[in-house]
C-alpha cells in the first residue's frame, strides 16, 4: 500500500485528469507501455522508449503546444514515471547543494550557500507522497504513523531525511542534501577559502601524521576540507573511514570503507559510529578517519589516536577552536565509560593536534577562520595556540566578506616534529626557527606544492 493510502485512505487526490497534467499522461503511459518488456531494458533505454511513447500520445491526443512546453511535459511524464518527478532536474544541476521541500507547493534550494524558492512544485500532495514512498523504498525502510522520520540516501549518494504528518503540522518535508563534490587545496585555495600557506601548512600536518580535528557548523564545508586534506595521505598507508553517509571520495587504493547502520522497523540491528570505531581497531589501520563524531564513539577515537593511530582525521561541530575541545569533552563524556573531565581533558590533549575551524559568511562563502595547534611539549588542550587566523574585514552594504589570513609563528616543538617527519612548512610560520643540527625549518616546500606528497 501506498504511504499516502496508509496515512489518509479517505483523503481524495482531486480531479486531475485533464489532458494538461502530468498524472494524465502518467496514466495514458502505463495503459500504453509493455511492462514486461520495459523491464527487459537499461535506464537509458527505459527513458528513450518512454520518451517516444509519450510524444507520440501528445501528438494523438494531446493538446497543440509549443515546442518548448511539449519537450518540458513530455520530461516531466518520464521523471515522473522513472524517476523523482520534479526533482529530477534539481538532482542533475551541479550548482543546487540541498534541496528543500516544504510540502507540495514550497520547494526551496541553495545555490552558492543562499537559498532560493522555486517557481514549480509537485502537481498535488499524493505525487509527493509517491516520490517519498519511491525513496525509502530503494534502503527498505517505510514511513507511516508509527514511524514518521526516516533518514535515507538515494543511489547516488545524497543524503534524505523525511519526517510527515503527524509530527509535521504542514505536511510532508523533505530535505535532500547533495553528495559534495570532492576538490583538491587547489581549488579551495583559488576559491577564497584557504591562502597557499595555509593549504601548504595542512598538508604538512597530515604527512607529518598529526590527528587533526576539522570543525565547524552544518553546512560550513567540513567533508569537503576534510576530503581535500585525505589526498595528502600516502598512497601505501591503508585507510578506513567511518560516516553515517558515505561521502568521503578517497583517490587511494588502500581505502576501506565503513558505514553505520540504522535500526530496522521493530528497532533492532543498528550499527553505530562507536561499534564501526571499536571494530576498525581490529582491522589493521594506518589512518581511521570519521566523518563526524556526535556521541560515546568521541572516546574511542581519541583512545585510538593515542595508541597508535597517528594521523587521524575527524570532523566536529563547534563555533570556535576552543569550543571544540569543550565539544569533545562532553561527547567523550556521552560514553558508557564515565571518566572525570579531567581525565578527559587530558586524553583531548594528547590525541590532538590541531583544530581547523571553518565558518560560513553571510554571503555564502565557506572558508578557514582559524587553525590552532596544540603545543607538545605543553600538552595542555586549555591553551590552543593559533597558527592561522583569518582576520575580517568590515561588512559593506554588499555582504560580502572580505579580509587577510594572518599566519603566525608555529611553537618550537612541533616545529621540530615537522623537521623530523621531513616536513617543512612556508618561513612565516617558522621565523627564526631551526630544526636541531638542520637547515631553518620552513626555508622551503620540500618540493610540495599543497598536493604535494601525493
Amino acid at each position: 500500500m501506498a504511504l499516502k493510502d496508509r496515512l489518509e485512505d479517505d483523503r481524495s487526490a482531486g480531479d486531475r485528469t485533464s489532458k494538461s497534467t502530468v498524472q494524465h499522461w502518467r496514466q495514458r503511459l502505463l495503459e500504453e507501455i509493455n511492462l514486461d518488456e520495459l523491464a527487459r531494458l537499461t535506464m537509458t533505454q527505459r527513458r528513450a522508449r518512454l520518451e517516444k511513447v509519450v510524444g507520440l500520445l501528445v501528438t494523438r491526443e494531446g493538446p497543440v503546444l509549443a515546442a518548448g512546453e511539449r519537450a518540458n511535459l513530455i520530461r516531466r511524464v518520464v521523471d515522473e514515471a522513472l524517476g523523482l518527478g520534479v526533482l529530477e532536474p534539481l538532482l542533475a544541476d551541479p550548482s543546487v547543494t540541498e534541496i528543500m521541500v516544504n510540502g507540495p507547493d514550497s520547494i526551496f534550494v541553495e545555490r552558492a550557500g543562499r537559498v532560493y524558492r522555486l517557481d514549480n512544485g509537485f502537481a498535488s500532495e499524493e505525487q509527493l507522497y509517491q516520490t517519498i514512498d519511491r525513496i525509502v523504498a530503494q534502503v527498505n525502510r517505510r514511513v507511516d504513523e508509527s514511524s514518521p522520520m526516516v533518514d535515507a540516501r538515494l543511489p547516488t549518494g545524497e543524503r534524505v531525511n523525511v519526517i510527515v504528518p503527524p509530527l509535521s503540522l504542514v505536511g510532508p518535508i523533505l530535505t535532500i542534501r547533495r553528495f559534495p563534490r570532492s576538490y583538491s587545496v587547489e581549488e579551495l585555495v583559488g576559491m577564497g577559502s584557504m591562502d597557499p600557506a595555509t593549504g601548504m601548512l595542512l598538508a604538512a600536518f597530515v604527512r607529518a601524521r598529526l590527528n587533526l580535528v576539522i570543525s565547524g557548523g552544518t553546512g560550513t564545508g567540513k567533508t569537503t576540507m576534510l576530503n581535500a586534506l585525505s589526498a595528502f595521505v600516502p598512497e601505501h598507508e591503508r585507510i578506513i573511514t567511518i560516516e553515517d553517509s558515505a561521502e568521503l571520495q578517497l583517490r587511494q587504493e588502500h581505502v576501506i570503507p565503513l558505514e553505520s547502520r540504522p535500526a530496522n522497523i521493530e528497532g533492532k540491528g543498528a550499527i553505530t559510529i562507536r561499534d564501526l570505531v571499536r571494530n576498525a581497531l581490529r582491522m589493521r589501520p594506518d589512518r581511521i578517519i570519521v566523518g563526524e563524531v556526535r556521541g560515546g564513539e568521541t572516546l574511542d577515537m581519541l583512545q585510538a589516536m593515542n595508541t597508535g593511530h597517528d594521523g587521524s582525521l575527524v570532523t566536529v561541530h563547534a563555533n570556535s577552536t576552543e569550543d571544540t575541545v569543550h565539544r569533545l569533552q562532553t561527547l567523550a563524556s556521552m560514553s558508557d565509560v564515565k571518566l572525570p573531565f579531567e581525565a578527559i581533558r587530558d586524553q583531548i590533549a594528547s590525541a590532538v593536534d590541531a583544530v581547523v575551524q571553518l565558518s560560513r559568511g553571510p554571503d555564502g562563502s565557506r572558508r578557514i577562520t582559524e587553525v590552532a595547534v596544540v603545543d607538545p611539549a605543553r600538552r595542555d588542550a586549555s591553551a590552543l595556540r593559533p597558527a592561522v587566523r583569518f582576520e575580517f574585514d568590515p561588512i559593506g552594504p554588499d555582504r560580502e566578506v572580505r579580509g587577510a589570513f594572518r599566519p603566525m609563528q608555529l611553537p618550537e616543538a612541533l616545529l621540530t616534529r615537522l623537521f623530523h617527519a621531513g616536513e617543512t612548512v612556508p618561513p612565516v610560520f617558522s621565523t627564526g626557527a631551526r630544526g636541531p643540527g638542520g637547515p631553518p625549518v620552513g626555508g622551503g616546500t620540500n618540493g610540495h606544492g599543497p598536493q604535494g606528497g601525493r
